[in-house]
């Protein structure tokens, strides 16, 4: 129970704001009659926004329309088979996709095997094993790897890393692994493993940031249930934390990949362009943004432009759901049910 003068002293201020000076209405009180309903703002603001979000939905489907339409003529002329169709000659009009999306394929999967393990490591030092005072420079510095643009990227590769593998790394790879045939030929510096190169160090600060962000939404109870049943810090880290974020380190992961699959402008720096399926990792590729990028302009035929546009419609529909799916994991994670020792 308050004492007396303290309720005296609350009601003497709740009636000074209602009443003011003289017993006038207050100040907001007059302001809060004077602006009229409110329905009609909240109402126009909620609308407003739905818009906002309908327009996203509006400019996928315009785009995806518009591939479409531009792809018909290729669809009608090659039907599927044009994803199986190894052979690209525009002057004679014969078009199929198979070596682009084999470059693709490749060069991907290379890039997420150098920068996976990668990435997971910087993450889990970040997270579990780096002195406080270095956590931020690392971190900004790892970030700052996505926002360099990717012909940076591109020129970078051309200048630095096409002479290290043609002098340095490509010879020692043909010298101790020549035997496994994928590592033969002539090697100009330039072709798929450079590439592969080029896109592991652009994916490596997407994945590693989504890696850290979710290891830590695993609960601290986690690792100090670990730690006290006796597991070293590598126990820890495997059993408490890295199992209860795989999904979410999945997702990350498959987010990186629609990034390599999508992109063009390093990739086709140096890739070498050209539709050509070769075993070995130092010969020239193709994949299916670098082509688009590569042609386009010089695409005179409308079927032609239309093989193009239909090459332009397998990777939309591709990145998308690669997104989306890597969206949802990160999800499940981050933003589902307690993290929980499996």
């Amino acid at each position: 129970m308050q004492p007396q003068g303290m309720v005296s002293s609350a009601d003497a201020a709740a009636s000074a704001l209602e009443a003011g000076d003289g017993g006038s209405p207050s100040l907001i009180r007059t302001f809060l009659q004077g602006r009229g309903s409110s329905a009609v703002a909240d109402g126009t603001f909620r609308n407003l926004m739905m818009l906002c979000s309908l327009s996203i939905f509006a400019i996928v489907a315009f785009i995806a329309w518009e591939l479409v339409k531009g792809s018909s003529a290729s669809i009608h002329e090659f039907g599927f088979a044009f994803f199986r169709t190894e052979t690209w000659d525009p002057v004679s009009g014969e078009f199929g996709a198979w070596p682009f999306i084999y470059g693709t394929l490749v060069s991907s999967l290379l890039a997420l095997l150098m920068a996976v393990p990668l990435a997971i490591g910087v993450a889990v030092f970040l997270t579990e094993m780096c002195p406080r005072p270095l956590r931020g420079p690392i971190s900004f510095l790892t970030e700052l790897l996505a926002a360099i643009p990717s012909v940076v990227y591109g020129l970078w590769a051309v200048f630095v890393l096409v002479p290290l593998m043609r002098d340095h790394i490509g010879p020692f790879l043909l010298k101790t692994l020549g035997w496994t045939g994928f590592f033969g030929g002539y090697n100009m510096g330039i072709g798929m493993l450079t590439a592969s190169i080029i896109l592991a160090i652009m994916i490596l600060p997407i994945i590693s940031s989504i890696t850290r962000e979710v290891m830590t939404a695993v609960p601290i109870s986690q690792r100090e249930a670990a730690l006290a049943l006796g597991a070293t810090r590598w126990e820890m880290v495997r059993i408490g934390v890295l199992r209860n974020a795989r999904i979410g380190i999945v997702g990350g992961v498959i987010l990186g990949l629609g990034r390599a699959l999508g992109e063009t402008m390093a990739v086709t720096m140096v890739i070498g362009n050209s539709p050509q399926i070769a075993k070995s990792l130092f010969a020239p590729g193709y994949t299916l943004a670098s082509v688009i990028a590569n042609e386009f302009s010089e695409a005179t035929g409308d079927l032609y432009l239309s093989a193009l546009m239909e090459i332009g419609l397998a990777l939309f529909l591709v990145t998308i759901l690669v997104n989306a799916l890597a969206r949802l994991l990160v999800w499940a994670v981050t933003r589902g049910a307690p993290a929980r020792v499996a």
